[in-house]
């Protein structure tokens, strides 16, 4: 047996070193440095290199590498496929993080049972009667999905060779381990080693592979910051538990954007997709309620129109609060000294309280109107007037500044029902045969006087 050698890796960065150390060289942090098991030695991956008939790589010209595009394979879940780009690449590596409970496994059981390609699903955490038991209640009728539950490897593979699978679904990286490693499962090196088999294999048979990780306490995917590197795309699958609704974002994609999102509802029967985004975004209140707006976004592809509800109160204590959810923190104090210099709102001794609805985050500058009139309607506690939406950032001059694909926001308010739209005047629209009303503004002035008289 090989010579059992000993290494140090930063929890943080998965940097490796030859003794321990106080700090991190590389990401600067403290106490992060421990103690890990390796085996030195020479290792074959998920199949032997030296296997006969391997293909082995060789330099082109340019001119001579084909550029066809590649079919992607179709989840047959509209959200799944557009966060994605329009679907699952051969031989990619996704990896898809989010907290404890927010439904991470139920998605993807849920799109490997649906899915027409054979899928071979690998749970270390869950047995096969309890993936049962939830794909009963899913989807009953399948024939594609086949179940596995391991932890090492080499026995995964072995499978995997049998069966020759589309696609491969492991849950998750963190409950693997490899023979050619001795430290524990879950380990910097154990993640980093399981995942390169992992991408070897995937590369090499043109088989799409989606892991499930963990995240630690602060959100970020656990294991060692190279494991983001690795994967060609990041997920984050986030929702409050508070709310039924489930967000599905990339926050790193080789094949496609990385602004798309993907919505579902989460049921009793699975996770429903949500088309029309908007319905759930907006409240259904029939009487006029102060301090409510409704702003035109874009996520990525798709418009959508969001509820903000701002509060205003004067300050209890000597310092005044300033609180958002969903919403830039910073961004709303901009916006609130734009208001006292320009407008001449004094709002420096009030409580100003901020509330993106349906537990989503929006960083689209084109909401700075939205928010304004949402404040001043709660200030002077004067509601908007049914069917009216904004869509125009505010700059530090107190003046409306256009913002792009404002058509796709207008067409998205009118086919909503709404009746009229703030834009700025340097917009520059072509549409025509409109039923909404756009109303042209340059100043914040002029959207205050033409709100609230």
């Amino acid at each position: 047996m090989a010579k059992t050698k000993t290494a140090y890796f930063c929890q943080n960065c998965g940097t490796q070193f030859a003794k321990w150390v106080g700090q991190c060289t590389a990401c600067k942090q403290w106490n992060t440095v421990v103690e890990e098991v390796i085996q030195k030695e020479e290792k074959s991956g998920w199949k032997t290199s030296g296997s006969p008939g391997k293909k082995i790589a060789k330099p082109l010209r340019v001119s001579e590498i084909n550029t066809e595009r590649e079919l992607r394979l179709d989840v047959h879940d509209q959200e799944f496929n557009r966060v994605l780009g329009g679907g699952l690449v051969p031989g990619s590596m996704v990896l898809l993080g989010g907290e404890p409970g927010v439904g991470k496994s139920t998605l993807l059981l849920q799109i490997a049972l649906k899915l027409p390609y054979k899928t071979l699903y690998v749970s270390g955490e869950e047995s096969q009667k309890q993936i049962k038991m939830r794909a009963d209640r899913i989807h009953p009728n399948t024939t594609n999905c086949f179940i596995l539950t391991e932890t090492k490897t080499q026995h995964i593979f072995q499978q995997i060779e049998a069966l020759e699978p589309d696609i491969v679904v492991i849950d998750s990286i963190q409950t693997l381990h490899s023979d050619y490693i001795e430290s524990a499962a879950g380990s910097i090196s154990q993640i980093r080693e399981c995942t390169a088999e992992l991408i070897k294999f995937a590369k090499e048979t043109n088989t799409p592979v989606v892991l499930i990780g963990h995240i630690t306490k602060d959100g970020s995917i656990a294991g060692p910051k190279i494991l983001e590197h690795m994967v060609d795309t990041v997920l984050q699958f986030e929702g409050d538990r508070n709310y039924v609704y489930r967000i599905l974002r990339a926050l790193k994609n080789r094949f496609g954007s990385t602004a798309e999102l993907g919505i579902y509802e989460m049921q009793g029967n699975g996770l429903r997709e949500v088309n029309n985004p908007s319905e759930i975004l907006i409240s259904k209140n029939d009487e006029g309620l102060s301090g409510t707006a409704i702003a035109s976004t874009v996520e990525g592809m798709r418009p959508l129109l969001i509820e903000i509800q701002a509060l205003v109160s004067t300050a209890v204590y000597g310092t005044p609060q300033r609180s958002t959810t969903g919403y830039n923190a910073k961004r709303l104090n901009m916006l609130l000294a734009v208001l006292e210099k320009r407008a001449g709102f004094k709002l420096g001794a009030k409580d100003v309280f901020l509330n993106i609805t349906g537990g989503i985050s929006v960083d689209d500058p084109a909401i700075d109107l939205a928010v304004i009139a949402a404040i001043l309607s709660s200030n002077i506690d004067i509601p908007i007037e049914k069917g009216i939406c904004f869509a125009a950032e505010i700059g530090l001059a107190g003046e409306i500044r256009p913002v792009q694909r404002v058509e796709q926001r207008i067409l998205e308010a009118e086919k909503l029902g709404f009746s009229t739209i703030y834009v700025s005047k340097r917009n520059k629209i072509g549409l025509k045969n409109t039923q909404i009303e756009i109303q042209l503004v340059s100043k914040i002035e002029d959207v205050i006087s033409r709100l609230f008289g």
